[in-house]
């Protein structure tokens, strides 16, 4: 008798996945996951001992880095005492990590919401902002994602939503980006009269304002391609929410937690919004995790009102155990000063690699939330593959991903998007290492280019 082949260990995890789960945002044939068998630091380790440098922080999630052992043992102390209560039982862990996040803000948002992740933090903003103001308009922007929910994927404007339901959840209204490098105005960042942002009043007054809300914004601009706000638009957003008597939600899922060398990146521009809605880097990805953070006003206003709001895992106690184990690692390891500083590193290294390169159109980078856009021709800024690219149109930017992946660089790579968002605690050598193999990579793109 024939005795069957054996797989080996990489082939077989492959294989079970492939056969018993799904894989979001992809066809589920002709895919070729990396089988990972552990991670440390900024790598990760496959089965057969290769090493992936991970320049993307997985989802740009692990903010620490990977296998850090003092969350693990957070967790396990935690549920060796409970691993789970109702939302209404308290625990240590639950308020230990709410006084901090209020700390963090300076006690300008002082109470928190726990969800088990970002969807479901924006999905409860846009609630309670309707529960507060008795409005039901939200505006959003075009190009922003706030996640894969029902009411969350509306509020962003990511083209994925559009198969699911061509109407989408009602009253999400949006407007343009100041997309400064593909401006909708034709406009110079240096002479504009900031018509992104009298193009979001003109909507407000068409909406009527006594209907809107809140206006959502991300803190920092994330998969959408980093798009970079001029210096002073969230200001000027925020003076129009006090004008008109709008809530500002500011959703800092990516951007938050040290991501752009500061807490969130509504510091680096001086607006305190009315809630922050962040998860990612709050447990670093370890667990999942989530978070609403509202303002004294807010919540005082539900002193003697009922929170229409619940979740059955809301601040489940191993998850905030994880969350406040890991914002104590970034104040140990001083892990926002060392985005800040190492984003200036990389600033500087991309600016040689764009004249090496003429496929870089444009570098927009806030601490460790970079990316780098190709384009076909620096003057007519024609993309490499254009927004919502089909299958036909990304081959070029395939080809960057797969050499990414033959190099050892696990990377967010996406229409004409390369992401440069690495782990809090990289190192310059490290840094080095993966602009390498990322110019490597553009290489490919180079001989697209069109004189």
């Amino acid at each position: 008798m024939q005795e069957t082949p054996t797989l080996s260990a990489a082939r077989q995890v492959i294989q079970d996945n492939l056969d018993h789960t799904l894989f979001s945002w992809s066809r589920q044939k002709g895919i070729a996951p990396i089988a990972v068998k552990y991670a440390e630091g900024v790598y990760l380790y496959d089965y057969d001992g290769k090493r992936y440098l991970d320049f993307s922080s997985g989802l740009i999630n692990v903010n620490i880095g990977h296998g850090n052992q003092r969350v693990t043992n957070a967790v396990m102390k935690q549920m060796q005492e409970v691993s789970y209560v109702t939302p209404g039982c308290v625990t240590r862990a639950r308020g230990e990590l709410g006084k901090k996040l209020s700390d963090i803000t300076c006690g300008r948002l002082p109470k928190t919401l726990f969800t088990t992740g970002g969807a479901e933090a924006i999905e409860n903003a846009i609630k309670l902002a309707r529960l507060y103001t008795g409005r039901h308009k939200i505006i959003a922007r075009y190009r922003a994602f706030h996640g894969a929910s029902y009411g969350s994927m509306t509020a962003g404007g990511d083209p994925r939503k559009l198969p699911h339901d061509a109407q989408q959840a009602p009253n999400i209204v949006h407007v343009e980006d100041p997309y400064c490098y593909r401006c909708p105005w034709g406009k110079d960042i240096s002479t504009c009269s900031r018509e992104c942002v009298s193009h979001i009043e003109r909507v407000i007054e068409f909406e009527g304002p006594e209907n809107v809300a809140a206006i959502l914004m991300e803190g920092e601009s994330g998969s959408s391609g980093c798009i970079k706000y001029p210096p002073d638009y969230l200001q000027k957003v925020r003076a129009l929410c006090d004008k008109y008597n709008i809530l500002l939600i500011a959703d800092e899922v990516m951007s938050g937690f040290g991501r752009t060398g500061k807490w969130f990146a509504c510091d680096l521009h001086g607006v305190v919004p009315d809630m922050i809605a962040t998860a990612k880097g709050i447990t670093a990805g370890y667990l999942p995790l989530g978070a609403l953070m509202v303002s004294e006003e807010i919540a005082r206003y539900f002193d003697d009102k009922i929170l229409w709001l619940g979740l059955t895992y809301s601040a489940h106690p191993v998850c905030c155990a994880a969350g406040a184990e890991v914002l104590q690692i970034y104040e140990d390891e001083r892990l926002l000063e060392n985005a800040a500083a190492m984003g200036v590193y990389i600033e500087q290294q991309v600016a040689l690699l764009q004249q090496r390169h003429p496929s870089i159109g444009d570098f927009r980078n806030t601490g460790l939330l970079g990316c780098i856009e190709l384009v076909k021709n620096r003057i007519t800024k024609e993309p490499m593959a254009r927004f919502n690219a089909n299958a036909e149109e990304m081959a070029v930017m395939n080809k960057v991903a797969a050499r990414l992946k033959q190099l050892g660089m696990y990377a967010f790579v996406r229409w004409n998007y390369v992401f440069i968002a690495p782990p809090l605690c990289i190192t310059r050598e490290q840094v080095d290492e993966g602009l390498a193999m990322i110019s490597d990579a553009i290489s490919i793109a180079d001989e697209a280019y069109v004189q």
